[in-house]
């Protein structure tokens, strides 16, 4: 199996980390993290235009580049690395997935608008009651005339306050749907709480009371949609994977340069062979996670079964990673290490929240499990 990324993949992967190196420093991205907007419109501008990432994974047709999961991997790894807020996992992953399996014209043109950087696309899937099952749905659309009805309410709704789209489960007749949003069009009408996550994130608590919406905003068949969001929510694990792989090799990276500026003794620390040990387990830890990454990816296009169980098993394994990796990092800095001037404190709060995202490390577990009795 070729582990090595073709030309234009690395092109991809140095011009990202050039462009985030030069722009996006910890100082500035964490005052517009905790800002009232939370994040920087012009990175994603230039995301959009200087860059073309947002667009490298997405179908030519529609004006993408027609790339694919490693071409994700590449991008969600670098983004980890330099901590960035923006919601390119929501939007373009995630969203950007189910709106191309949806297909039809409102599809195709919020892909367009996503590729250019217009539209910002945030799934609402999770309810109080569903815990990490998205295929329990509560919320509920009825026919009204040529039109639609939606109603209930939606929980951590990710990238929620910064979107321009939503993309809401609903139960039908016969299954669950999926919904488009446009929330310029119903301003006023999506009761909405907006807050700031542990790690700097934007999320939304949302409720539907009655909201119309014209037939078109059904994105595929009615009643077929969880298929699609069952491949999404794959997705968007095995991209916050490479996330959590690129934050681990930064705070490995910054762990070991301190431990040999901080000295003890007379020495630096990391000439003490017991913090040695503690960073090689760091180092271990770090490529599993990497192969197991890496793995995940490359059977994103599987069968569904092998599909998920490369995924949670790439979950559980980053989950664990991360956690180690996380709390030792802190422990090696000592209590400064939890302080905002420091890179750690911020990369540890991220590496605890992707541990839930698509999942808990404990969901995972059992899903492999289910799966493999299967």
């Amino acid at each position: 199996m070729d582990f090595n990324l073709s030309k234009e993949q690395e092109m991809l992967r140095d011009g990202l980390n050039k462009f985030l190196s030069s722009r996006y420093d910890l100082e500035s991205s964490r005052a517009a993290a905790k800002s009232a907007p939370g994040w920087q419109p012009d990175i994603w501008s230039g995301f959009a235009g200087e860059l073309g990432i947002l667009g490298a994974a997405l179908p030519a047709d529609v004006g993408g580049i027609g790339g694919g999961p490693v071409e994700v991997m590449v991008i969600a790894e670098a983004l980890g690395h330099a901590l960035v807020v923006e919601p390119y996992v929501d939007t373009v992953v995630v969203g950007g997935g189910l709106l191309r399996r949806a297909g039809g014209e409102l599809a195709a043109q919020l892909l367009e608008r996503i590729i250019d950087g217009t539209a910002i696309v945030a799934l609402a899937a999770t309810e109080a009651a569903s815990g990490h099952n998205w295929a329990e749905v509560a919320t509920t659309a009825e026919r009204d005339g040529d039109g639609w009805v939606l109603r209930g309410s939606k929980i951590v709704v990710a990238g929620g306050p910064l979107a321009t789209h939503l993309l809401v489960t609903a139960r039908t007749s016969n299954g669950v749907s999926l919904f488009a949003v446009d929330l310029d069009s119903v301003a006023g009408a999506v009761a909405a709480h907006h807050y700031r996550t542990v790690d700097d994130r934007r999320a939304s608590d949302l409720t539907f009371d009655g909201l119309r919406l014209a037939g078109s905003a059904l994105l595929g068949e009615e009643g077929q949609a969880w298929p699609s969001l069952a491949q999404a929510r794959d997705e968007g694990a095995a991209a916050v994977c490479s996330e959590a792989v690129g934050c681990m090799r930064k705070v490995l990276a910054d762990t070991v340069e301190y431990t040999k500026q901080r000295r003890q003794f007379g020495q630096p620390i990391g000439s003490f062979q017991v913090l040695q040990h503690r960073m090689v387990d760091m180092y271990m830890e770090l490529e599993q996670a990497v192969s197991a990454a890496y793995l995940a990816v490359l059977k994103l296009d599987a069968d569904p079964d092998e599909r998920a169980r490369a995924v949670s098993a790439a979950k559980v394994t980053v989950g664990r990673a991360a956690r180690f990796i996380g709390q030792q990092s802190v422990q090696l800095h000592g209590g400064m290490g939890m302080t905002e001037e420091l890179a750690i404190g911020h990369y540890f709060k991220r590496l605890t929240a992707l541990q839930y995202e698509f999942g808990t490390t404990a969901y995972h577990v059992a899903r492999y499990a289910e799966l493999t009795r299967a």
